[in-house]
């Protein structure tokens, strides 16, 4: 199973490609879907992101955040 960490679900890229992904994964792929929200995970740390990796261990991982305004 492919694991595939998508950062930015909730913006309006990180939305579609997400999705896409739920679109294919309902059609059989076999793959898990991961999200966290801003306030779960703040990806201008570091050390958080190294930590939330290290337990996730995504295979894919799909960098659709922005800092927007």
């Amino acid at each position: 199973m492919t694991k595939i960490f998508v950062a930015g679900h909730r913006g309006m890229v990180g939305g579609a490609i997400l999705r896409q992904l739920q679109a294919r994964q309902a059609a059989g792929a076999d793959r898990e879907l991961v999200t966290r929200t801003r306030a779960e995970l703040d990806l201008s740390s570091q050390p958080d992101v190294a930590e939330f990796m290290a337990q996730t261990r995504p295979d894919v991982v799909i960098l659709a955040a922005a800092k927007v305004g």
